[in-house]
């Protein structure tokens, strides 16, 4: 009998809500960030933002791009310029998948959270995913809704 792997708890540090309103959602990645030690420092603090960020794949490496991480503030003159860009840290496999979805079939990256697993290490979750219209975004609403009102209905039954 094979025992079902714990998960263990981690801390997530930024989530990037409208990424899953705006886009539907495909292949996910985890990923390593190159990051340097006043912005971990910073994460650590629960401060990062990925809201307008994006990330690309281009000549070998992916790179984050504008993703916000504030100046750590006890860094006094060693810390780090808040939106450079920062390199994903992904096996050269999954680098090539994500290029060739964004060059072929118009795709996007997607940050979705950046946190700490749980050796410790900052890592991103990131998604292959397609821009969504007005109307499917109001469609996906909908279905949202009638989801959470029947799953309302069934517990109301018993």
């Amino acid at each position: 009998m094979a025992e079902k792997k714990k998960e263990l708890p981690r801390k997530v540090v930024a989530d990037n809500r409208r990424a899953r309103f705006d886009y539907d959602i495909g292949e996910v990645f985890e990923a390593g960030i190159a990051l340097q030690g006043t912005e971990v420092k910073s994460l650590r603090d629960g401060k990062a933002t990925l809201g307008e960020s994006y990330a690309s794949a281009k000549s070998g490496e992916a790179i984050l791009y504008n993703a916000f991480i504030p100046e750590y503030l006890q860094a006094n003159r060693f810390n780090h310029e808040p939106r450079r860009p920062r390199k994903l840290l992904l096996h050269r496999r999954q680098i090539a998948k994500i290029w060739q979805a964004v060059e072929r079939e118009g795709m996007t990256v997607v940050p979705l959270r950046i946190y700490f697993n749980e050796q410790g290490r900052a890592k991103i979750e990131i998604a292959i995913a397609r821009g969504r219209q007005a109307h499917d975004k109001r469609e996906a609403l909908k279905a949202k809704d009638w989801a959470r009102d029947k799953q309302r209905l069934m517990r109301d039954r018993g």
